[in-house]
């Protein structure tokens, strides 16, 4: 334990005063770190997929799930698309050093507001390598050094990323210990990250319910939390049902195991048979579970829907991350908002109306960090917004909510220019 700890609290370290260097590099620097660590990522490919071959090796030994094994594999066009990213990142307009206010008070004191930095940020995250390359870009771009901690299952993939980052922005300028992933599955690691508040500035556990929980409980500095992504779309009365039921194929069969996949689809009684007649064929072609409340289950049944059983009220809490989907009729558009309250995760929540009455009213009454009106769920994305990669998406509502690009990753200072004032 005390060598763990030894080792950790060097990393952290390393990362204090890399992140003061970091403070200091000009746009241009930064941009051009992005372009090296991306270029990098390309000509380490063949040894990022032979290590990420080995940890799928790994995980399909031990019996992961294949939603978990998808999040997890890496190929060609991901590296590629994660190399884009970085790209896209570096084209991005620079935060930090943006003026937020410039004003002047009837001292004469001159007063600014300024975005900087925040210094060191900790990410604990599970299962996707990408959030290795993501995390740190952003890091980067906004003068933050990162300590990264993955999953286990994960870890060859992750180091070999790290490697890569790391080679790529030193060759174009980054200072030493700017990106540091933490080597071991250890799990002690986690609660002695979340204790080094003397190094890190902020934590953000981006996983399953019990990380994060196991991350607020130890933290000794603020946390950004990444809860359960128990997404819904309401197909309202007034929904184009062709429209509903695209947006719902999308939001559940793209890409299953996602936190801004649909989990619970809502439908409105006045249209609910006649929707599951069109949307019933569909979903069962996508190989889709349906697990139903009593009135939905009954319509299901008589339709013949191959993979169907009945939901209890946790299954309205679960969040699948598989080819598995709750369905509940509701009486009316406040009950599917009061459903969505009680049973959601403030995370994404989508209407399907051509009533703009309804949509307004859904729009303004959902507390989630991203509400939709006639979109899927999917889009809630760092790089679906124009951010670029992103953090995560945060279920908080302080100091960030929604997919985190490179604001959220700033905080603000106060510059004062007097000429001899002192107070009375």
């Amino acid at each position: 334990m005390s060598s763990l700890q030894d080792q950790i609290h060097h990393i952290g370290k390393n990362a204090r005063a890399a992140s003061r260097a970091l403070a200091r590099l000009d746009s241009k620097t930064k941009n051009a770190v992005l372009v090296a660590m991306a270029d990098e990522l390309i000509v380490r490919l063949p040894d990022i997929l032979e290590a990420n071959a080995a940890d799928v090796a790994e995980a399909e030994k031990n019996g992961l799930t294949k939603a978990s094994i998808d999040r997890l594999r890496l190929n060609e066009k991901r590296v590629a698309d994660m190399a884009d990213g970085i790209r896209q990142v570096a084209s991005l307009p620079d935060p930090v050093g943006e003026i937020l206010r410039d004003w002047t008070q009837p001292s004469g004191i001159q007063l600014q507001k300024i975005r900087t930095p925040i210094g060191v940020i900790g990410i604990i995250y599970e299962s996707r390598p990408n959030v290795t390359a993501d995390a740190a870009v952003l890091c980067i771009k906004t003068g933050n050094a990162v300590i990264l901690r993955g999953g286990s299952e994960a870890l060859a993939s992750n180091l070999a990323i790290a490697k890569a980052l790391q080679a790529g922005g030193f060759n174009a300028g980054l200072p030493d210990y700017s990106v540091q992933l933490i080597p071991t599955k250890d799990r002690e690691a986690v609660k002695i990250m979340a204790a080094m508040d003397q190094f890190m500035d902020v934590i953000i556990p981006r996983g399953g319910h019990s990380l994060i929980e196991a991350v607020v409980a130890a933290a000794r500095m603020p946390v950004i939390k990444h809860y359960d992504g128990i997404c819904h779309v309401f197909v309202d009365r007034a929904a184009d049902h062709r429209m509903a039921l695209d947006i719902a194929l999308n939001a559940k069969c793209q890409r299953p195991g996602v936190c801004n996949a649909m989990e619970t689809l809502l439908v409105h009684r006045d249209i609910a048979s006649e929707f599951f007649q069109l949307a019933s064929p569909e979903l069962s072609k996508n190989q889709v579970e349906l697990v139903a409340d009593p009135a939905a289950h009954q319509i299901l049944a008589a339709l013949g829907y191959p993979k169907l059983r009945e939901a209890d009220e946790s299954s309205f809490r679960t969040e699948w991350l598989d080819l598995i989907l709750s369905v509940r009729i509701v009486e009316t558009l406040a009950a599917a908002i009061d459903h969505i309250e009680i049973f959601g995760s403030h995370h994404s929540d989508a209407i399907v109306t051509n009533n703009e009455a309804s949509a307004q009213e859904f729009l303004a009454s959902v507390d989630s960090a991203t509400v939709y009106w006639n979109a899927s769920t999917r889009f809630t994305d760092g790089g679906e917004f124009g951010f670029g990669a992103e953090i995560g998406i945060s279920t908080d509502k302080l100091h960030a909510r929604g997919p985190m690009g490179l604001e959220e990753l700033t905080t603000y200072k106060y510059l004062i220019r007097g000429n001899g004032q002192v107070r009375k």
